[in-house]
């Protein structure tokens, strides 16, 4: 049962990144553009936007790759390993950075007079959906080094 669950959280994470990618490469575009022709006054801000949403996808797909080698060192029984330590920690800078990004984003919208309430809903929404995987890696990564702690002080005194 538990490879099972393993392999459905990998195929959830593969296709959590293909549909990324594809509105990346699908949508966003043409979404831009539009954008654009509706609203002509804030039309130079079509490329730095459109910059910044591609900025945030490169710690986004990095997350999920160590995501997937989290699943992997969970198959291998290596979930209590600083590998999955590691992992975490990288999750969570990943995290830390798309908050970042989505926080000077939203500045630079405001500043601009360009952060629609709806534009401010989504980026709010994104920027806390960031900060909790990024406690909730924090936490984990702490209960793991706490949890190898405690079995390599088993393992001592057996």
């Amino acid at each position: 049962m538990r490879r099972v669950a393993v392999q459905i959280l990998k195929v959830a994470i593969f296709v959590i990144g293909i549909v990324v990618f594809g509105l990346c490469i699908f949508a966003l575009p043409p979404l831009a553009s539009s954008s654009a022709e509706m609203f002509p006054e804030f039309s130079y801000l079509q490329y730095p936007i459109l910059i910044g949403l591609y900025a945030t996808t490169i710690p986004f797909f990095y997350a999920l790759y160590q995501a997937l080698n989290l699943l992997t060192y969970m198959e291998k029984q290596l979930a209590f390993s600083a590998f999955a330590v590691r992992s975490l920690a990288r999750i969570k800078y990943s995290a830390i950075v798309i908050s970042l990004l989505y926080m000077i984003g939203m500045i630079y919208l405001l500043t601009q007079s360009a952060l629609h309430p709806s534009i401010a809903i989504v980026g709010l929404a994104i920027l806390f959906s960031a900060i909790v995987i990024m406690l909730f890696a924090a936490v984990l990564q702490g209960l793991l080094k706490n949890a190898m702690k405690i079995q390599s002080e088993n393992e001592l005194t057996i």
